[in-house]
Order: structure tokens, then C-alpha cells, then sequence
């Protein structure tokens, strides 16, 4: 992946989330050195008030839609709650205006989680909201691999019928 070709590969797609999951350790380590410090109500709210405004509205709206498509602000909001800005934003502010603390790491734990364990990176306007295979990335990967076989669906990709 470079500027000139913004996509991943497979072993890239590996990499990208194995330095996420370094954060997802650092962050899970120091939640169980500091567990007795830590205000886990506001511990709880803060980690799941990303996936109440960011997630769970998007995942509902695409598995009650008959064609998956479902409008953009889904997207948005997804991205805009899983946001390491955003989420640097709020810790920011909730320091400035709380006070620091140790809640505060459930930030971190739950972006880097996202990222690292499930491999759920921001979401593309272009591609449905929820994972689904798509064949000309396969055909893609392919081509740039050396391999000239044709996937499955590639050709349809091709005719327009794009997601």
C-alpha cells in the first residue's frame, strides 16, 4: 500500500493489524495493572458509546435493508466514532474538563481491539457496511500477483454492477 496505490494486500492487511494489536496489548496490560484505579462506570459508558452511536445503528440499518444499501451517514458515523482524532478529542476534553484517569484506557482497548482482534478499519463509502468478499478486489489481487485467472464475479464487477 502506498499513496499512488491505496489498497492492502493480504500480508499488508496482516501487518497493519499486528501493530494495532501491540496497542491492543500495551492498552489491556495497563487496564489490569491499574484495574483497582479504574471508574468502571464511566469505563463502561466510554467504551461502549462508540459502538451505541457508531456501530449499532449502521449494522441494523444494513440487516433490515432488502438491498444493503443504506445512506452514507451510517458511514460517517462509524467513522467518526472509530476515529482515533475523535477519540483523542474526547479523552482530550474529558481530561480538561474530569480530570485524567485511568477509564480513559478503554479508549484505546476498544479502537485498537476493533482493529487488531477483528480487523474492522474504517469504512469505505463504496463497499457495503458490513464485510462482504468482493470479487474484483479478489481479480485485483490476482492480477497483481502474476496470476491471470479469472474469479468468479470479477466480470460482473466489471459491467457496472459495483457496490
Amino acid at each position: 500500500m502506498d499513496q499512488k496505490n491505496p489498497f492492502e494486500t493480504p500480508n499488508t492487511y496482516r501487518l497493519h493489524r499486528s501493530e494495532y494489536l501491540v496497542g491492543f496489548g500495551i492498552s489491556t496490560a495497563l487496564i489490569v495493572w491499574h484495574w483497582h484505579e479504574i471508574r468502571w462506570l464511566p469505563a463502561i459508558g466510554l467504551f461502549l458509546y462508540i459502538d451505541l452511536i457508531g456501530y449499532i445503528p449502521g449494522a441494523i440499518a444494513f440487516h433490515r435493508s432488502k438491498t444493503k444499501r443504506i445512506s452514507k451517514v451510517y458511514y460517517v458515523l462509524y467513522n467518526t466514532m472509530h476515529s482515533l482524532i475523535t477519540q483523542t478529542a474526547v479523552a482530550g476534553l474529558w481530561m480538561w474538563l474530569i480530570g485524567p484517569e485511568w477509564a480513559l484506557l478503554v479508549i484505546p482497548f476498544h479502537l485498537f481491539g476493533d482493529r487488531g482482534l477483528f480487523g474492522n478499519f474504517l469504512k469505505p463509502f463504496d463497499l457495503p457496511f458490513e464485510p462482504v468478499a468482493q470479487p474484483a478486489y479478489r481479480q485485483l489481487l490476482a492480477t497483481i500477483q502474476g496470476e491471470n485467472r479469472p474469479v468468479p464475479g470479477a466480470a460482473a464487477m466489471r459491467s457496472g454492477a459495483s457496490g
